[in-house]
């Protein structure tokens, strides 16, 4: 089994307010996430929550992981979401809430790479690693000393190459992020006038 991990859990100091709750076309992002990694073919779906939590909608189609301690940072919310999913699951594709234009044809690229017997593999936009990542159970205790702070798996990337295996996706959607509200505007402008692939029209339902 491929599980999807959503990490959502920040306060989005920047942006004003957690990015969990942001919507884009009338859809806060987290439901954005969770349908990203539905739509790939990921099961089961565990979302990790944190700043904000109270306020998520609630999210079919996956399961919810507070995280009380989300101000450690991105590290420790990608341990807790990876130990919380299932033991049967064999590996995990992981995407952050704050990167909507994210495809799901990327998330199939990345785990018909993991069929191949990869340990890691990493969608790359203009040969640089973005997301989604996934990341086979056997990598996962590695994570203890690479995703700490603010760090996920970036570290690991870089000492580990004998692990990784890259997926060009520049095709398929855009790792482009929503820091502060006029990201949002520009993310929003591209998915009205830009088809992302594996994204339905009902995608791109407008709230105007």
């Amino acid at each position: 089994m491929t599980a999807g991990l959503l990490l959502a859990a920040g306060a989005g100091r920047r942006y004003g307010r957690p990015k969990a709750l942001v919507e884009l076309d009338g859809e806060p992002l987290v439901r954005r996430g969770v349908r990203l990694l539905g739509d790939g073919g990921c099961a089961p779906v565990h979302v990790v929550l944190g700043a904000g939590a109270d306020q998520v909608p609630e999210l079919p189609g996956a399961v919810p992981v507070r995280h009380d301690r989300w101000s450690d940072g991105l590290g420790s919310s990608l341990r807790l979401g990876l130990a919380s999913l299932p033991a049967d699951v064999s590996a995990a594709v992981v995407v952050l809430v704050d990167q909507p234009l994210l495809s799901p044809v990327a998330v199939r690229r990345v785990r018909e790479a993991y069929a191949g017997e990869a340990f890691v593999v990493v969608a790359t936009y203009g040969g640089r690693p973005g997301h989604p990542i996934l990341l086979a159970r056997q990598t996962w205790p590695l994570l203890d000393r690479y995703a700490v702070g603010d760090s996920g798996a970036r570290d690991l990337l870089r000492e580990r190459p004998d692990l990784v295996v890259e997926v060009p996706c520049d095709d398929v959607g855009t790792p482009a992020d929503v820091d502060i509200p006029a990201d949002l505007r520009a993310v929003s402008d591209a998915s009205a006038t830009e088809a992302v692939p594996g994204w339905s029209p009902r995608d791109r339902r407008s709230s105007r």
